[in-house]
């Protein structure tokens, strides 16, 4: 039987590549898609990711959700990905309509419905934390939850100390890490460096073809110009097609450990920061005390470090040709 996945995201340009990796494998079978305010508002967000499985030829189920944060105002990201998430291209409508459900009551439905399904997140998890206040013990029922999210032991892409998806919903997130999902952190710095595409591999990319391969380049195209002004790297990062990729090839990670994270939600300065205990010193007596709480109710994340990069692009390249 395949492994079936439902995927909630905020669909911008890298969630639109990473979406078409998952509906296009023969490998997995996408239950549904949830939408939430992110990289653009949720009402965008939404006629992206039906786009997207329209250009796949795919009927998938698609279910709008969260139009904000949990307790805070929505921050988009329109500077890095244009003001319509996909480069502002001008791609027409997409022929069909949202499904009615909210997407926190679909995220319940779906795991009820398919215990052991893998669950990936590309956008702020208020989805799946309303989910969870909803129905704690989904937590239980999921094989997998795979998230990009996270900036563990290095810089941010929003903030000096964090990346944006944990930072536009830090609440969200902190629920999310503390429920007992067995998340695995896919974090910003896995895309970067080697993991990007240079312009060999862009070039290649449009060798393809197809459709969808030159799609995944052109709605990309205001990212490119972002990410340079952002690092001074030259190409194309895509954290969510990073992250669909381990979902789909858990053997693509080269190197991850298991640790206790948290995120932090008051501090101005490194608000929405994934606290990773590496070093496991936050049961040293010295430390018992400031960490107990977080010790006595959480759960530990898997963190991924380091992947196979030809591996993943070879993935990306299997879904586009």
């Amino acid at each position: 039987m395949k492994p079936l996945f439902l995927i909630d995201t905020d669909t911008a340009s890298d969630d639109a590549v990473a979406l078409i990796m998952a509906l296009r494998s023969p490998q997995v079978l996408v239950l549904a898609i949830t939408t939430v305010a992110g990289n653009v508002a949720v009402q965008q967000s939404t006629r992206n990711a039906l786009f997207t499985a329209e250009l796949c030829s795919s009927d998938v189920p698609v279910f709008m959700g969260a139009e904000k944060p949990l307790n805070r105002a929505h921050q988009s990201a329109h500077w890095f990905h244009g003001q319509d998430g996909l480069g502002d291209h001008d791609y027409p409508a997409p022929r069909r309509a949202p499904e009615k459900q909210h997407a926190a009551e679909a995220i319940v439905r779906t795991i009820e419905s398919n215990p052991g399904l893998v669950l990936v997140t590309l956008g702020p998890l208020t989805n799946v934390a309303l989910a969870l206040q909803r129905k704690a013990d989904i937590a239980a029922k999921v094989g997998r939850c795979v998230v990009m999210g996270g900036a563990p032991c290095c810089e941010g892409n929003v903030t000096p100390a964090a990346e944006y998806n944990i930072w536009c919903d830090p609440e969200a997130a902190r629920i999310v890490l503390h429920s007992g999902l067995p998340v695995e952190l896919v974090g910003w710095h896995l895309c970067r460096g080697e993991a990007a595409l240079n312009p060999e591999d862009i070039k290649y990319v449009l060798s393809l073809g197809t459709p969808q391969a030159r799609f995944a380049i052109e709605c990309n195209s205001r990212a490119q110009q972002a990410y340079f002004e952002q690092t001074g790297e030259r190409g194309i990062s895509l954290p969510d097609p990073v992250a669909m990729s381990i979902a789909l090839d858990p053997a693509i990670v080269t190197q991850q450990t298991e640790n206790y994270v948290d995120v932090e939600t008051s501090s101005e300065l490194t608000l929405g920061m994934t606290v990773v205990d590496r070093l496991n010193v936050a049961g040293n007596d010295r430390n018992r005390a400031v960490w107990a709480p977080i010790l006595d109710r959480g759960e530990k994340a898997k963190v991924h470090w380091t992947i196979d990069n030809a591996r993943w692009k070879r993935t990306l390249y299997s879904a586009l040709c």
